[in-house]
């Protein structure tokens, strides 16, 4: 701790004078303005019908999002699966033999 940090700045020390008085100026100032502040008798009311109102915004909005990504999503999966080749593969050759026919494998003795 260096002699910069156990001194404080100037006209801060407890003995500067005036000190209680202009606190006591302060405090009566703020206490005649806070006295002069009347609260609205409906401001409950008004601030929690305006944060329903926005909650229920919020809710419709996030809805409204989720069927347009559903909606999406679904008629992207059912275009994917209308490009497909509609020409045969290799599964469905045609030929009507099962692929494990044509294979035999040996058997081992008993």
């Amino acid at each position: 701790m260096t002699h910069r940090d156990a001194t404080g700045s100037r006209g801060t020390g407890p003995d500067r004078s005036g000190h209680g008085h202009t606190e006591a100026e302060l405090r009566e100032a703020l206490r005649v303005l806070a006295g002069g502040v009347l609260p609205d008798p409906d401001a409950y009311r008004t601030a929690r019908g305006e944060w329903l109102r926005r909650e229920r915004r919020r809710r419709l909005v996030l809805a409204v999002l989720v069927s347009v990504v559903f909606t999406l999503a679904t008629l992207i999966g059912l275009w994917v699966l209308n490009q497909a080749p509609s020409d045969p593969g290799v599964i469905f050759s045609g030929t009507g033999a099962p692929a494990a026919e044509n294979m035999s494998f040996p058997r081992p003795p008993p």
